[in-house]
């Protein structure tokens, strides 16, 4: 159940004056430092989202629509941070994606001091921005990486996430008192922190990410093919030479014309859509069984370690045992994990078992499934079809998380959490399919 991946063979380190471990090094370095603040400024705050939504909507049924607006704005800004990063390159995207969510956390904090609702919406979509960022930030890591360790490259990016990711919902109390006098809800304070987090994570990036990763990768890619005309940026012409390539419509050409591409797509989809639908309503279910702030911090940390630190497992099992093989992985930990949350009942450790595999599951799903997503489509379209997979899973996962709040209301968590099972079932059947097929 190997990918599609095949390693150039002999491939150069150092190319037309261009050394590549050394550019891999520096990237590889830049993209996990701002992994490291991005994780911390996006967990920080969504640890209490639901319960700050709560509150300024006054509805358990509307708790949902805070991370909800969230991923739907990492959907909508999902293919403009392509766009430009196709044209641009990842240096200008990621850092782009940074400053609207930076944006987005001052807006969510006036929208909690005005108790308006609406506006606390609006800042939450682009508060999403940051998601955007650390999701593409993966796809970075592929850019220069050797095929067959292409997914150890993935998910050595998605792991610097823990540290923050981990750090964040346990200084969520912290920040929240640090707003104290204000005017604003506690719950509101990690907005502003992970406003301050984000601007240095962006500023880090214009620093330390050149030379940029994918104008590198096509520089190198056109070399190969004997096209030497050199780039404004040391690394791959900008502009619309190639952007037949890269538009929304060669994404979804790219993807449809690649069973395996598709597998991925339903995997990444599935998976987040699993993942964001139980996880955004989990605190609400925590708090309504008699748990605190400081447990659901603990909770969300351990869903949060399962979600980014044993990504460098599923990397290397990925590229030993193959991407396929991996996607049923994370499907099987995914369906244990709803089995465990939907029937914990206010068993507060189940409930952490059942959170801490819903991250490993959704790990096993994003690491391979953006491996083989990767490997499946021309290098060329890759930037269109990235950003398209991460429209497709965070619209799907917006939905989920949209409906969580109202299933949760009229059935109960349990029910969520059956729900959630389900979408695994045509992902688990594609994937076998197009497997035996190969």
């Amino acid at each position: 159940m190997r990918g599609p991946e095949q390693p150039a063979a002999g491939e150069p380190e150092a190319d037309g004056g261009i050394d590549l471990r050394a550019v891999r090094r520096r990237a590889r370095l830049a993209l996990v430092l701002s992994q490291i603040l991005g994780g911390l400024g996006v967990s920080t705050a969504v640890a209490l989202a639901a319960v700050l939504a709560e509150d300024i909507g006054g509805s358990e049924a509307v708790a949902g629509l805070a991370s909800t607006s969230s991923v739907i704005g990492t959907a909508l800004l999902s293919l403009p941070c392509a766009a430009l990063m196709a044209r641009r390159g990842r240096r200008v995207g990621l850092t782009s994606a940074y400053a609207v969510a930076a944006v987005g956390g001052l807006v969510v904090v006036a929208g909690a001091a005005l108790r308006n609702f609406p506006l606390l919406l609006v800042g939450m979509a682009a508060f999403g921005a940051s998601n955007t960022a650390n999701l593409q930030a993966r796809f970075a890591a592929a850019d220069l990486a050797e095929p067959l360790h292409r997914a150890r490259a993935i998910s050595t990016v998605v792991w610097a996430t823990t540290v923050g990711a981990v750090l964040g919902p346990n200084i969520a109390g912290p920040a929240g008192r640090s707003v104290a006098g204000l005017g604003v809800p506690e719950t509101a304070g990690p907005f502003l922190w992970g406003t301050a987090v984000f601007l240095i994570a962006g500023g880090l990036l214009q620093v330390l990410l050149r030379p940029d990763p994918l104008l590198t990768a096509r520089a190198l890619a056109r070399t190969a093919a004997g096209d030497r005309r050199p780039d404004q940026d040391g690394g791959g012409r900008r502009g619309d030479e190639d952007g037949g390539g890269r538009s929304l419509r060669a994404g979804l050409a790219a993807v449809t014309d690649s069973a395996p591409a598709r597998v991925a797509l339903a995997a990444i989809a599935g998976s987040h859509t699993v993942m964001v639908s139980v996880m955004v309503m989990t605190p609400v279910d925590l708090g309504g069984h008699g748990a605190g702030v400081e447990l659901i911090g603990l909770v969300l940390s351990g869903h949060i370690a399962g979600m980014y630190a044993f990504s460098p497992v599923m990397g290397w099992l990925a590229d030993r045992i193959g991407r396929f093989s991996v996607i049923l992985v994370g499907a099987g930990l995914l369906g244990c994990a709803t089995a465990l949350a939907g029937t914990a009942d206010g068993n507060h450790a189940q409930s952490a078992a059942g959170l801490f595999l819903l991250g490993l599951g959704w790990s096993a799903g994003l690491v391979a499934g953006s491996a083989l997503l990767t490997d499946s489509v021309p290098q060329r379209a890759r930037a269109a079809v990235q950003g398209f997979s991460d429209l497709i899973m965070n619209s799907a996962a917006g939905v989920g998380g949209a409906l969580s709040g109202l299933v949760v209301a009229q059935a109960g968590y349990g029910w969520l959490n059956l729900l959630a099972a389900a979408l695994l079932i045509p992902v688990t059947v594609l994937t076998v399919t197009v497997a035996v097929r190969r």
